[in-house]
């Protein structure tokens, strides 16, 4: 009898061959994972340029961040519906393909409304790809093996958050904001078409969202829970990001070119961290790992915010490091939490929720409290409510 995908997961581990022989797999989910995620973090080094030439406000600048978490939050929702329909490789394909196009239609952008909806199906099209990644790795790999799986596919945000501000400030040299969309809309595609080619994990289909799963979701402490720590974690790392180049600029009087600069050298820790990350997963378990990443990272926030502008530069380069080692402790806890078969469901109803709060949320808190108070005052704020999340994760109860 030949075994499921979640007899797989939750079978016997070997010496490590198990592991070592799916790299080749997870370096082509990783790929996927590195354009999805640059898809929807490429506005946050072009926005002083959009904000200057459409005139817009800080805060309607972070409004952009909200919609674009709208459409990745709606599409969270119902992606286990399309990865039970098609299975969870088509799914993936679908998600790059989308991208690509939606890429393509927000490049034709003249208006903060035409933006805003381009924002809105970028967050769309990319938010079928995770949930059906993260079933697709639990399955591919021995559960005692998952904290580092997970941790090599985290390198993917790691290195757009790295890459994004170098090529947005490469590619503005020569073209306008709106052909830097076009150029990654073509990539995406590209990207979708490789592993169309060469991919072969998650021929399998997910459980779609039932009424019952949802109930049972909504009444489980660990889900709201899990809900909180991701809308943190996220608020922490990506929340933060969209909004520094436009803190830089705005507040301390950088150049765009050596705003941009700064925080593509400060995400370069990050991708060793997330492998760090990975290992005190596995040490010392999910909860401890997410409670001192989140308390680190808040202290860290509120540093950024409230201390000299001589400390800047210093804090931008820490505090991206400490943020990405969130997420293979937090994607780790999803998949302990949840039974094998429901995982790709787990993950669609966490993650949205707190894609929300963290990436768009928390952006427009900043971006309001930079007009009420001070752009300092935001990011000060955004750094206690990050912190005080440190308390929550011993509360989750994992099976």
């Amino acid at each position: 009898m030949t075994p499921s995908p979640a007899d797989e997961a939750s079978a016997p581990v070997d010496a490590g061959g198990a592991f070592r022989a799916h790299l080749g797999a997870l370096a082509l989910l990783t790929l996927l994972f590195f354009l999805n995620f640059l898809a929807r973090i490429i506005q946050a080094p072009l926005l002083p340029a959009i904000e200057q030439e459409l005139a817009i406000s800080h805060a309607q600048a972070g409004s952009l961040f909200f919609f674009l978490a709208a459409g990745y939050f709606l599409s969270l929702l119902g992606s286990g519906f399309v990865s039970a329909r098609i299975g969870h490789r088509r799914t993936m394909i679908l998600s790059a393909a989308l991208t690509g196009i939606a890429l393509g239609a927000t490049a034709a952008a003249g208006t903060l409304a035409v933006l805003r909806l381009g924002q809105f199906l970028v967050g769309a099209a990319s938010g079928l790809y995770l949930p059906s990644a993260i079933a697709t790795i639990t399955a591919l790999v021995p559960r005692r093996h998952w904290g580092k799986a997970i941790a090599i596919h985290e390198v993917a945000p790691n290195a757009a958050f790295v890459l994004a501000p170098v090529l947005a400030e490469a590619l503005l040299s020569v073209m306008p904001w709106q052909g830097v969309l076009a150029v990654l809309g073509a990539g995406s595609l590209l990207g979708g078409a490789v592993f169309l080619a060469c991919g072969r994990a998650g021929a399998f289909a997910g459980e779609a969202p039932s009424f019952g799963p949802l109930r049972d979701l909504a009444r489980s402490r660990n889900y709201w829970l899990l809900v909180i720590l991701f809308g943190l974690g996220i608020g922490g790392s990506m929340g933060l990001y969209t909004m520094l180049p436009l803190f830089l600029v705005s507040v301390h009087g950088f150049e765009r070119v050596w705003a941009n600069g700064l925080i593509a050298f400060s995400r370069l820790p990050g991708v060793a961290a997330a492998f760090g990350s990975g290992w005190l997963t596995d040490r010392f378990g999910a909860a401890r790992t997410i409670a001192f990443v989140l308390l680190g990272n808040g202290l860290l926030t509120v540093g950024l915010g409230l201390c000299p502008a001589a400390w800047v530069p210093g804090l931008v380069a820490i505090q991206p490091a400490l943020a990405v080692c969130f997420f293979p402790a937090g994607f780790a806890a999803i998949a302990l939490a949840s039974p094998p078969a429901a995982r790709n469901i787990a993950v669609s109803l966490v993650t949205p929720f707190g894609f929300l709060l963290g990436a768009g949320a928390i952006p427009s808190l900043i971006g309001a409290v930079s007009e009420a108070v001070s752009f300092s005052a935001g990011f000060a704020a955004a750094g206690v409510l990050i912190a005080a999340g440190a308390f929550l994760p011993r509360r989750l109860r994992f099976r």
